[in-house]
């Protein structure tokens, strides 16, 4: 009466969460965004999203699509395309991004990168000129 569709694949949930006053250390892979409300100490890379919740804290390096930080981040930050500074976020360390957002009351203590298309201020006056 019933058919079984042996093609069917089981969901897998696309979302990582650290809980508050849970601490992880070590190095996480993912597909799926992460939420973190506790404390890791390691890397974390993904395709996806990751949010650093107001009591969250990352020590360690992190490589995503996007970013929104709240609480306390240190470390290399390299953020495909969005990265968005809630006003209760301290992010020290280096980030390379494509863009920033940033609330006031942030603290942005570090080096960062801007990628993307770069416009060109000044015209180069050495290529044009001819010498005789």
């Amino acid at each position: 009466m019933f058919q079984k569709n042996k093609n069917v694949q089981a969901a897998v949930s696309d979302r990582n969460v650290v809980s508050r006053n849970t601490k992880l250390s070590g190095d996480f892979l993912s597909e799926g965004d992460f939420r973190i409300d506790g404390k890791i100490d390691g890397n974390i890379t993904t395709t996806g999203k990751v949010v650093i919740g107001k009591e969250g804290v990352v020590n360690g390096n992190i490589t995503c699509t996007n970013a929104e930080i709240e609480g306390l981040f240190t470390g290399i930050l390299m953020v495909g395309e969005l990265l968005s500074l809630k006003a209760t976020s301290t992010v020290n360390g280096e980030i390379t991004l494509g863009k920033l957002m940033v609330e006031p009351g942030a603290e942005l203590n570090a080096v960062c990168t801007v990628k993307g298309a770069v416009k060109q201020m000044y015209h180069d006056e050495s290529e044009t000129q001819k010498t005789a």
